[in-house]
């Protein structure tokens, strides 16, 4: 099999009679008790969900629901570590809870590899990609970034009021991850179309969930064709090249990659420099320290990875079993809550306060275990260029209006929306 015949047809069609996985009856509503029904998807957990996470740290450290056909949520570090590394109990063959399971048979690939996939096919797969994320790799791309910071801070020239994630972290990550895999760069709201269907539609009928799913992996079949006929140097073409155990990937391999990347790549992205930015609107004091104090940046970075961490995985519990004291049965979620995590008061010290100048910080934000997340330098380097640049063009702004500031509901959490003055 070449480059040239595995995607002549749809890949998609071609595998005959395939497990069909488990659907779930939609659960919608308010949650009655968060320790026995809770619900990640739901307004009030968008909005601010730390204080609901501290609630159940203290009177149930693993809450429980049935929504999504039942799945838990450890709220407490110790809980969320063992999962993250235990890879015998706990598969990552789906990672974003949904009233749908793929069936096991999957395994180990999962749909969007290497975060879908369960060792040791994981190590192989991810091995793949990190040549292109070394911090040598990462720094090659800074200058671009920067100076499409500054253009973004431009096109601000006479407005007072600007959304500091419409209009502009929300643009950072669409450009670097275009760039990355060669995608066209003026495709920007189609990505962000495919991020918000795939992470916050996950209580969509059936039939609209597939059809969205479907339009991203088409647009992707798309551009893997275009780039078998005119081959590039970007991470689409070395995946099209990439090959294990002296074979060609399958299609679905380079598909789900490239999903993964497009996906992952940008709404995670976006939501750290987006709630780093509110942070520093409604902290005056911190902003006006970090505008005087440019070093300071890196570590106060860090602080608000933690603090704001935008990432929640799951993982799916392989057989029944009795696990820290609630029974775990075979299919059912586990929310790997990286966020509750960050803010276990047994982990950090003032885990609620945000510290900008914390000097130990080993937080989870970018996940713990094999599937700790492989693009965090070229996160980091978006982060602190985004940073920088806004704050060397916008020293001083603040919310114009806190009301406003909109949360996106999901396992991705970052603002939607965040009017800010700057004028």
């Amino acid at each position: 099999m070449t480059a040239d015949d595995r995607f002549t047809e749809d890949y998609r069609d071609a595998g005959g009679d395939q497990p069909l996985g488990i659907r779930n009856e939609i659960v919608t509503g308010p949650v009655a008790d968060w320790a026995t029904d809770f619900s990640h998807v739901e307004p009030e957990w968008a909005a601010d969900p730390y204080p609901i996470q501290e609630d159940l740290r203290q009177r149930c450290p693993i809450a429980r629901t049935e929504r999504f056909g039942g799945g838990w949520l450890p709220t407490r570090y110790e809980e969320v570590a063992a999962i993250a590394y235990d890879t015998e109990r706990f598969s990552s063959r789906s990672v974003v809870v949904s009233n749908f399971r793929p069936p096991r048979e999957i395994a180990p690939m999962g749909a969007v590899p290497p975060i879908s996939s369960d060792p040791p096919f994981h190590q192989h797969a991810r091995k793949l990609l990190l040549p292109a994320f070394t911090k040598t790799a990462v720094a090659k791309l800074e200058p671009a970034t920067r100076a499409f910071c500054h253009s973004l801070i431009d096109a601000f020239e006479g407005r007072d009021v600007v959304d500091a994630a419409r209009d502009y972290a929300q643009h950072i990550p669409v450009r670097v991850i275009a760039d990355l895999l060669g995608f066209p760069e003026e495709e920007g709201p189609r990505f962000r179309e495919f991020v918000e269907n795939t992470l916050e539609g996950v209580n969509l009928p059936p039939e609209e969930r597939i059809a969205r799913l479907d339009r991203l992996f088409d647009y992707l079949l798309l551009q893997i064709r275009d780039h078998v006929e005119s081959p590039r140097d970007d991470l689409t073409t070395h995946l099209l090249n990439a090959e294990l155990g002296g074979r060609k990937l399958e299609p679905s391999h380079v598909a789900g990659t490239m999903a993964l990347l497009l996906i992952a790549g940008i709404d995670t992205t976006w939501s750290a420099i987006g709630a780093s930015l509110w942070h520093l609107a409604k902290t005056p004091a911190d902003r006006e320290r970090l505008v005087a104090e440019r070093g300071l940046l890196p570590t106060a970075m860090e602080e608000f990875l933690r603090a704001y961490a935008p990432v929640t995985m799951a993982r799916l519990v392989k057989e029944d079993m009795h696990w820290h004291g609630v029974d775990m049965k075979a299919e059912d979620w586990v929310l790997l809550s990286f966020p509750a995590a960050n803010r276990d008061p047994a982990q950090f010290d003032r885990p609620d306060e945000v510290v900008i100048d914390r000097e130990v910080n080993r937080h989870a934000a970018f996940g713990l275990g094999v599937h700790r997340c492989v693009g965090s330098h070229l996160a980091r380097m978006e982060l602190r260029v985004a940073l920088e640049v806004w704050l060397e063009r916008i020293p001083a702004f603040t919310l114009e209006d806190p009301d406003a500031v909109t949360w996106a509901a999901g396992q991705v959490r970052g603002p939607r929306t965040l009017p800010v003055r700057i004028g």
